[in-house]
């Protein structure tokens, strides 16, 4: 019979790495940060992997993160929550198409500003995400290196400048985790949540669903707090180990290698990232006077990525946790499913007025449709 030889070395490296990350998100969590053990774990994790040194952290961690955060945000989806989203449909619908359209407004930048071809821009500038992109990339022979630069920098700016900027501005949140520390909370009740979020999570990977860890997970407890079933929240510890995992995994791909790759693009990733949050931004407060929601909540809701971060940014403001999450989960469900298409037509469009990424062929797009 085989016997059990763990890895004494690869748990050394992980319990150091979640070791530094607690003290960071203890840190922040002093200096009363909003998202504190996520923010404090995720520039602990940055710092090494721009040191040079190996982030190995279980996979599991991740989407164990997601279905706790997705949980957490899933129970303010009550009857009277999902009851007047209803009304607020076209506007997401809208804001998800123009946040299309913002991306593509950015690329025109990144293009002039990195000299680089449409597809690569548009995979730079649509918020799509950095996995997604990858994928797109190689399908349409672009440099995936820039394309990951650039989403991840703006997932990153969005965690460490919106949350704190909103609560800055608000002025009347003391203590930033207070709303979340003191939900209450019964061990029956949380574990209904924990299986319902299993469940959605497990339901959404079977029917191929992008992003199946939170948005399963949030349809799943949305669903049991819509139903006014006997659900809780998670204690707060599970909630800040949650955050910790996600702020580890966000810090790890922000690597030193990745930065090789990006070579001359860097500046205009920051440009192009501070020009679509200030697009999106201006397109929330737009909608706060259409919609006649609190300008915090449609920020946030507009804010374009980072569903996790601004979720729970909302429930620390304690405003429209409900509106902040429909719109990112609509945003998620039109743009994932429809980037390859979308990203394909660029492709083909650019390519007829030469501007597409160098060495495409006839016969290797089709290989790429």
């Amino acid at each position: 019979m085989r016997s059990f030889n763990p890895d004494w070395k690869w748990l050394g490296h992980v319990a150091l790495i979640y070791a530094g990350a607690v003290i960071a998100g203890a840190a922040a969590d002093f200096f009363r940060l909003p998202l504190p053990w996520m923010i404090g774990a995720m520039v602990f994790a940055t710092t090494v992997r721009m040191s040079g040194l190996a982030i190995r952290v279980p996979g599991f961690t991740r989407p164990l993160g997601q279905m706790v955060v997705a949980g957490s945000v899933g129970l303010s989806f009550t009857p009277a929550a999902v009851s007047a989203l209803g009304a607020l449909l076209v506007p997401m619908v809208g804001a998800a198409l123009l946040t299309v359209l913002a991306g593509f407004l950015v690329a025109t930048v990144v293009m002039r500003l990195a000299h680089m071809d449409v597809v690569s821009a548009s995979l730079a500038s649509v918020p799509i995400g950095p996995v997604e992109t990858v994928v797109l990339a190689r399908r349409h022979g672009v440099d995936p290196g820039p394309v990951v630069f650039a989403q991840t920098l703006r997932i990153m700016t969005l965690v460490l400048l919106i949350p704190p900027a909103l609560l800055a501005l608000d002025g009347g949140v003391s203590d930033p985790s207070a709303a979340i520390r003191d939900m209450p909370w019964d061990a029956p009740g949380a574990a209904l949540l924990a299986l319902l979020a299993v469940a959605g999570a497990g339901l959404a990977r079977l029917v191929r669903l992008s992003n199946p860890f939170f948005v399963g997970s949030l349809g799943g407890a949305a669903l049991g707090a819509a139903l006014s079933l006997p659900v809780t929240a998670f204690p707060y510890a599970l909630l800040a180990t949650a955050q910790i995992f996600l702020g580890v995994w966000l810090g790890a791909v922000f690597d030193r290698s990745l930065l090789v790759r990006a070579r001359g693009f860097i500046m205009a990733a920051f440009v192009s990232t501070a020009l679509m949050i200030a697009l999106c931004a201006a397109m929330g407060i737009a909608l706060s006077v259409i919609t006649g929601l609190p300008w915090p909540v449609m920020i946030l809701a507009t804010a374009p990525g980072s569903v996790t971060e601004m979720a729970l940014t909302a429930k620390i403001l304690q405003q429209g946790i409900a509106v902040v999450t429909a719109f990112h989960v609509v945003r998620i469900f039109i743009i994932l499913p429809s980037a390859p298409l979308i990203i394909g037509v660029t492709a083909r469009v650019a390519r007829r007025y030469g501007i597409g990424p160098p060495g495409r062929t006839q016969e290797s797009d089709e290989q790429a449709r």
